[in-house]
């Protein structure tokens, strides 16, 4: 039996919650983006890295759209 460590890992509503974005862009950005982190597969659930998504905030600030 395998067992995995949980601790740092994000489920995808968690890591559009943490990066402020839809839950559909988390799936956008990793199929299109270079860089954007990498998930971690668990039968068919996707957990995120919570350091890696923090690193690429942080490298790639939100974009806030202004009122015209």
């Amino acid at each position: 039996m395998v067992t995995v460590n949980m601790d740092g890992l994000l489920t995808t509503e968690q890591a559009a919650k943490r990066l402020g974005i839809k839950v559909e862009s988390v799936y956008t950005f990793a199929r299109r983006l270079d860089g954007f982190p990498e998930p971690i597969r668990i039968g068919r659930t996707l957990l995120w890295p919570e350091g890696e998504l923090d690193a690429w905030r942080a490298a790639h600030p939100a974009r806030h759209r202004g009122s015209t």
